[in-house]
């Protein structure tokens, strides 16, 4: 008999903590139903991912994001609500996943502290390229950008699209893997002293940006790349040295109250969120824009 495939509605009703443990993920304190843990997303010492259980919800404190088993999944994963759907699909995987690699990682430090660069060199790589298209960005915008860093984790080889930033680490993606080299920092892109500057969470977005031939924004900037929220205010000097600040930061609870702070520092902050408001960020709603693009095409395509 055929297994009937779990569907989205249904993979929300699935029991966090039961998902967790299937990770080898435990709670480090439990209050009623309250379960603590130490953030799967993230490098912390202190309890502040939470889940109620009656509620099945789960909340991480630090990055200002919760939801239902979904949205932990493609955060873990670093995949689309599709992707993660397939996983619990496949018989083999079921409820005993492959940890993210962040997990297998973790050991009391960062998993950036383990991994080791090798090289930098042109993106080619076949898969990394594919990943990248799948995203809807073209390789061809992409190596403008990002090089092909080969890096060591542990004891084995890897390769990964890698962003640069300021202090000449890298922000690290692949298919499977979502990591940085050290030093951490934000990436300001300024090779033609614009008046104004488009600002962006993650390097994804801003290549999406690029790859929409920059319909988002309402002139010609330079480009600042947080690479996290956290080095907001870092980066204000850098931004603020501009006569207009354009932020395009991701359409969640982080984003939102880190663009709502902004709006409150000074007139030169301008938010664009609306303009992708059918996407979590820029690169969910490029994705839905092709999506439909493509459709179109074929319903065109079928009177024809």
């Amino acid at each position: 008999m055929t297994q009937q495939k779990i569907n989205c509605n249904e993979a929300k009703k699935m029991d966090i903590v039961t998902y967790l443990e299937s990770l080898s993920i435990k709670p480090q304190k439990v209050n009623g139903n309250d379960y603590w843990y130490l953030s799967p997303l993230r490098d912390e010492k202190t309890p502040s991912f939470k889940i109620n259980r009656k509620l099945n919800v789960w909340y991480d404190h630090g990055i200002g994001k919760g939801g239902k088993l979904v949205d932990l999944g493609i955060l873990l994963h670093h995949c689309t609500v599709q992707e993660f759907l397939e996983k619990l699909n496949t018989p083999t995987q079921s409820f005993s996943f492959h940890q993210p690699v962040a997990l297998l990682q973790k050991s009391g430090q960062a998993a950036e502290k383990k991994i080791k660069l090798i090289a930098a060199n042109p993106l080619t790589d076949p898969i990394l390229c594919h990943y990248l298209e799948t995203r809807n960005i073209p390789a061809e915008i992409a190596r403008n950008y990002c090089r092909q860093i080969t890096y060591l984790n542990g004891q084995k080889q890897f390769y990964a699209v890698g962003f640069k930033n300021n202090s000449g680490g890298f922000e690290l993606r692949s298919p499977d893997f979502k990591s940085a080299v050290s030093p951490k920092d934000f990436t300001f892109l300024n090779t033609q002293k614009w008046e104004a500057v488009a600002v962006f969470e993650g390097f994804i977005d801003f290549l999406s940006l690029i790859a929409t031939g920059k319909q988002l924004i309402p002139e010609l900037t330079n480009f600042l790349v947080l690479n996290s929220l956290s080095f907001f205010e870092k980066a204000r000097p850098v931004m603020e040295q501009h006569e207009r600040i354009y932020l395009l930061l991701d359409n969640d609870a982080a984003g939102e109250n880190c663009t709502k702070r902004a709006l409150r520092l000074s007139y030169k902050y301008n938010d664009l969120s609306d303009r992708y408001q059918q996407g979590k960020d820029i690169n969910e709603w490029l994705m839905k824009e092709k999506k439909t693009e493509q459709h179109l095409v074929h319903r065109s395509g079928r009177r024809l």
